[in-house]
């Protein structure tokens, strides 16, 4: 099929128009799926009572449970619009992001879920504080949780704001800025109410909806090429410019020594970043045992791994019926891959359908990110930091409650000051002060009895202020023509992605930190702690009272 066999709606609805499909189908269907997750997050909220319910939803979620809501955690709108995209386009290359997003789970799986499950109680900084020095340490890791959630949100909001303005056909910046208000108000409400327990039942929806109709798409494309991946991939290279290069490694990061590097450096990032998202770690106090954070990893990883290579099909069966010229050329570019080949397979009813799934897929992971940073916060900074322990757990949930309005207000205000610029470096900003300054302080902590309280702040605040800088002078912000500052050139750093020099650099940091400070970390407390990682005694009581 090529594009001028493609329906008189879908030309018209992507080249006269700003909007896909029909914007009140889209709307109805919108407003379909608030109205259900509302529900169940009312019903969720009436077993919202104590601090560990708020935080980690009682406990009470099983391996398969939390793993549909890691998925559902995980898969962002990036994971869903945009390797579609990418794949369309650069076909291999954009393949490598999927490979990328499943290995690190087995970073996460190896290393971190179990032992941080032993070990802490509601976040990241619970585990990094075991053995080292409460203060300084919840501090530095309440600010590189805060950062990471910041910047995601900026990138989830802004996402947001595009996407359904596409939809509804709203090309103004005013109607663009209340869709980021109205979801962000939709958030801060989901998270206020129904805490962890609603939050999670709207994430498990959200990964079922979107494997489902992944999968959905992937049969149907697979369909019209009479179940035959070679087919399908002969027309993606009929359509495509660059003919049977999409086939190949290289097309994308393969111009330059450069981009080689630069893919390395991205790469890095994302596999490593993973397992220090403190969004996606604080999943793993969800469950009741060790074990079972265990399996939800294994269940995540099924889940995930599933619908990358749904991805696959997608991504060239986009190539091979819409085509990369029209891709580009649409409302959204690269993004509105997925979109059009929706309403090319199924008309404006399966476009509605899978654009309140996209929809899902934003509000889950902003809704995850928010109360992420609240416990944070709260536990972290407020507890345990300014309150010195001295607190009631309702009065701490109180704090996080308040919180998640003000990250809800920042992040509306930063998405809606982020429309139109180039958000992809928020995320990769987001992975790589994971992997520089959470994940070397986490294996440190748990693995390294030598590791000390000035390794921790060197290692965290050092990988926080390389990531940011590099970024900061990187050609993502100037000196390029798809620079988020157009016609700036303050670019020294070549790479888009600071990970390949920040991450190796935190991990000396804290190596060196360590070496170099003259206060010994409580013996006692280290052999607790590798006791309790490695096999889970004494964690049950400890996070139960």
């Amino acid at each position: 099929m090529n594009a001028l066999s493609l329906p008189a709606p879908l030309l018209t609805a992507t080249t006269e128009g700003t909007n896909v499909g029909e914007p009140w189908l889209n709307m109805t269907i919108f407003g379909l799926f608030v109205a259900v997750t509302l529900v169940i997050v009312l019903r969720a909220s009436k077993n919202t009572k104590t601090a560990a319910d708020y935080y980690a939803g009682g406990r009470s979620f099983t391996g398969t449970q939390n793993g549909t809501a890691i998925a559902g955690d995980y898969l962002s709108a990036a994971s869903f619009l945009g390797i579609v995209g990418a794949i369309a386009i650069n076909g291999y290359d954009g393949f490598l992001y999927s490979i990328g997003f499943l290995v690190a789970w087995l970073v996460a799986l190896l290393l971190v879920a179990e032992l941080l499950r032993n070990t802490g109680k509601f976040t990241m900084a619970d585990v990094l504080s075991f053995r080292l020095r409460q203060r300084p340490v919840r501090i530095a890791a309440a600010l590189t949780t805060l950062m990471v959630c910041l910047f995601y949100l900026l990138a989830q909001m802004a996402g947001a704001g595009a996407l359904v303005s596409l939809l509804l056909g709203i090309d103004e910046r005013l109607g663009q800025s209340v869709v980021i208000a109205i979801v962000g108000a939709l958030m801060i409400v989901y998270v206020l109410i129904g805490g962890m327990k609603g939050t999670t039942w709207v994430q498990i929806i959200k990964a079922c909806l979107l494997i489902a109709g992944a999968f959905i798409m992937t049969i149907w494309v697979l369909a019209l090429f009479g179940f035959n991946f070679s087919a399908l991939l002969g027309a993606a290279v009929e359509l495509s410019p660059e003919g049977a290069a999409i086939l190949d490694p290289g097309l994308q990061y393969g111009i330059s020594e450069v981009t080689k590097l630069d893919f390395l450096s991205l790469g890095l990032a994302l596999v490593l970043g993973t397992a220090g998202l403190p969004h996606v770690l604080m999943r793993f106090y969800t469950v009741p045992t060790a074990k079972e954070a265990r399996r939800s990893v294994v269940w995540a990883i099924v889940l995930i791994g599933a619908f990358y290579l749904f991805t696959l099909v997608l991504g060239y069966g986009a190539g091979a019926l819409i085509g990369p010229e029209r891709i580009n050329n649409a409302p959204g570019g690269v993004n509105s891959a997925a979109p059009l080949l929706a309403f090319e397979l199924g008309g404006p009813l399966l476009l509605g359908l899978i654009s309140a799934v996209a929809f899902a897929t934003i509000l889950a992971v902003v809704a995850g990110l928010t109360i992420t940073a609240a416990a944070s916060f709260a536990h972290d900074v407020y507890a345990n930091v300014l309150a010195k322990g001295k607190t009631s757990p309702e009065k701490e949930v109180k704090i996080a409650r308040r919180t998640v309005v003000v990250i809800g207000v920042l992040a509306i205000i930063g998405g809606i000051g982020a429309q139109g610029q180039n958000v992809a470096f928020l995320v990769a900003l987001a992975f790589a002060v994971a992997a520089s300054a959470n994940l070397p302080t986490i294996l440190y902590s748990l693995f390294w009895k030598g590791f000390t309280t000035r390794g921790a702040q060197w290692s965290m605040y050092g990988g926080l202020g390389a990531a940011i800088i590099l970024i900061a002078f990187s050609p993502v912000v100037s000196g390029t023509d798809t620079s988020m500052i157009l016609g700036a050139d303050f670019a020294w750093f070549p790479l888009k992605n600071p990970g390949i020099v920040s991450i190796p650099l935190a991990f000396v940091l804290g190596f060196v930190g360590s070496k170099l400070d003259r206060r010994t970390e409580d013996p006692v407390k280290q052999a607790e702690m590798e006791v309790r990682s490695l096999t889970g005694v004494g964690a049950e009581k400890a996070v139960d009272h």
